[in-house]
């Protein structure tokens, strides 16, 4: 009991940062059950050239940044839990033989070596026992992530010289996962969440990931591609796809004919994501897609995905854990669909 109290007391006293490619977000939360309740969060735009830098100008202008971000929003903890962009991590689901926790702790770091794609000497590497294997019940499954060591510890370093105090480091895709997925499902899921660069995409089942990858395709593609077939200048593409997004009534389907190749790459991907899970685990089917970030910001961006894999999707919620009063609704509005990093990071119940 006393084990408890402590894990619930130590909720709310840190909070979810996310340094992204275009802004920087952070969430304190409180949790109330099974529910969340949203303290404070805090929204500042970086320049993408600025984030994708590693010049020390360019770093201290996103420790400007960061700052502010905590600074408008009024969390006056300095603990943080961060994320870790998906392109500098790597995750998969391994199968052991069924064996003790206690066990598998004393012989796991002899096969690490063979899963991950750098030397163990130069990784941080994180692992999570999801239970018996969905398609070999003498098998269990292990979730692995792993990030090279000079990247996460300059990550945390340069947080913790903003007078932050880093409690946990966890990869964005993991994070997502807490916020986006409902409650008590019973089947499989792929979420689709789209950032500027990249999409993270997870399938799941009964709560964690059992297959995690990145697509080098994200909005930044789609604008790239609105730019040259529409001859618009980026900001006015970036608009278009955000607002009329695939709809063939809106611009005459223009944005939809601009957008058709990049669109197939991408659903391909999703296929190809879907293929694999269900060479893997054939007993399991996906029962619906969840898209998040920017793919759930453009319209019918969800109906052409459900269209070219043929499984339902609809929109995520990042928020749908969380009470959020009626001004802060407001207000996040127009940004909602971004934050199913950062709120799943703020939902971490233990340190």
């Amino acid at each position: 009991m006393k084990r408890n109290m402590a894990l619930i007391k130590s909720v709310g006293d840190f909070f979810g940062l996310d340094i992204g490619t275009n802004a920087i977000r952070v969430v304190q939360l409180s949790q109330n059950g099974q529910t969340w309740n949203l303290l404070k969060y805090g929204y500042a735009p970086v320049d993408a050239n600025t984030s994708a830098s590693d010049s020390p100008e360019a770093r201290r202008r996103v420790g400007e940044i960061i700052m502010t971000a905590i600074g408008q929003s009024g969390i006056k903890t300095r603990d943080v839990a961060i994320g870790l962009p998906s392109q500098k991590t790597f995750t998969t689901v391994i199968d052991v033989p069924a064996m003790s926790e206690a066990e598998l702790r004393g012989t796991i770091k002899y096969q690490i070596d063979q899963y991950i794609p750098m030397s163990i000497e130069d990784a941080k590497v994180d692992w999570k026992l999801l239970g018996q294997s969905l398609h070999d019940p003498k098998q269990q499954e292990v979730l692995l992530t792993s990030t090279a060591s000079s990247y996460s510890e300059g990550q945390l370093e340069f947080v913790e010289s903003l007078g932050l105090n880093v409690i946990a480091a966890e990869p964005e895709p993991i994070a997502m996962i807490r916020s986006l997925l409902p409650s008590g499902l019973t089947d499989a899921r792929l979420i689709v969440d789209m950032g500027e660069q990249t999409t993270d995409l997870a399938i799941t089942y009964a709560d964690a990931p059992r297959l995690v990858r990145t697509i080098p395709i994200g909005l930044s593609a789609f604008i790239k591609a609105a730019v040259t077939n529409l001859n618009v200048q980026e900001e006015q593409a970036r608009q278009f796809i955000l607002k009329f997004g695939l709809a063939p009534d809106r611009l005459d389907g223009q944005v939809l004919k601009a957008l058709e190749t990049t669109l197939d790459s991408f659903a391909s991907e999703l296929v190809k994501s879907i293929k694999f899970f269900q060479t893997r685990y054939p007993n399991t089917p996906v029962g619906g897609i969840l898209v998040a970030g920017y793919a759930a910001s453009t319209p019918r961006l969800g109906e052409y995905v459900a269209a070219k894999t043929g499984v339902q999707s609809e929109a995520a919620n990042p928020w749908q854990k969380v009470r959020v009063d009626q001004s802060a609704q407001q207000q996040l509005l127009p940004i909602m669909h971004e934050f199913g990093t950062v709120v799943g990071l703020a939902q971490r119940s233990n340190r």
